[in-house]
């Protein structure tokens, strides 16, 4: 299981109206008839909130939700019931020998943290039955100043030692890239991109916001003394570079979707 931050459902869980949009949008997008879908997974399914609204969409399913995070899982357990079930578990090696055919497919904000995301579809796609749906969405925002900023920073002394590193991430396939991967793999696919323009309530918002996200793994690698610091000028950057204004603060945020069915 590959090494990955220790994430916090608490923080993640700030702004969850916002966050959910994008998983909501998506889950739209999967043309199906309810009675059709008996088995879903969610891929990176967090602390398991958006999960559980897939229940009522899909009434006669049993869906389960994966993370490789067991804080998250933990979390996600208040969410079970007899047709939801949670397990930790690595996106990248799953399916398993013995998984089922499966109808639906979600990974919703996951397959960032994966920079070899595109070998791992035509595993996804055969985990489907003949008609099954695949439905990804990620962030694509690394160019906004949240993330410059945080690279640029933790690109300097005292912090670089530590850091640099952690900040780096690779660049998130578009929607083209999406569309010739899944297209040869035999589906039918419909991607896009969207820009939400998230207002954001509270004092410092951004630096809330990607404290349970983009900036964690930057911030869980500097020691405690140098934390603290890093934490302040970042947040200050922030300031600037999204003002708070008097209904809130601005957060335009990039995210590339695509829904690919699998051909019969």
């Amino acid at each position: 299981m590959r090494t990955s931050p220790i994430w916090n459902p608490t923080q993640y869980g700030k702004y969850a109206d916002e966050r959910g949009r994008p998983f909501a949008d998506l889950v739209d997008r999967i043309q199906v008839s309810p009675d059709e879908v008996k088995v879903v997974v969610d891929l990176g399914c967090g602390p398991g909130n958006f999960t559980a609204t897939l229940l009522d969409r899909w009434p006669t399913a049993s869906i389960q939700g994966i993370d490789s995070s067991t804080a998250m899982i933990d979390a996600a357990q208040s969410y079970a019931t007899d047709r939801l079930s949670f397990t930790v578990g690595d996106v990248r090696e799953w399916p398993g020998e013995s998984t089922p055919p499966v109808d639906v497919i979600v990974t919703n904000a996951t397959l960032q943290w994966i920079p070899e995301q595109l070998d791992l579809l035509p595993g996804f796609v055969r985990a489907l039955r003949p008609g099954g749906w695949l439905a990804i969405q990620i962030p694509g925002n690394g160019n906004a100043p949240s993330h410059s900023i945080l690279r640029e920073l933790a690109g300097t002394e005292p912090y670089a030692q530590y850091a640099a590193d952690k900040s780096q991430r690779a660049d998130a396939p578009g929607p083209a890239q999406y569309i010739e991967a899944l297209t040869a793999e035999g589906c039918v696919v419909d991607a896009w991109e969207t820009t939400y323009n998230h207002i954001l309530p509270g004092e410092n918002a951004v630096l809330e916001w990607v404290k349970g996200t983009g900036a964690r793994p930057v911030l869980q690698s500097l020691p405690d003394d140098l934390r603290a610091d890093f934490e302040t000028e970042y947040g200050a950057r922030l300031a600037a570079a999204y003002p708070r204004r008097s209904y809130g603060t601005v957060l335009p945020f990039r995210r590339i979707f695509a829904v690919a069915q699998k051909k019969g």
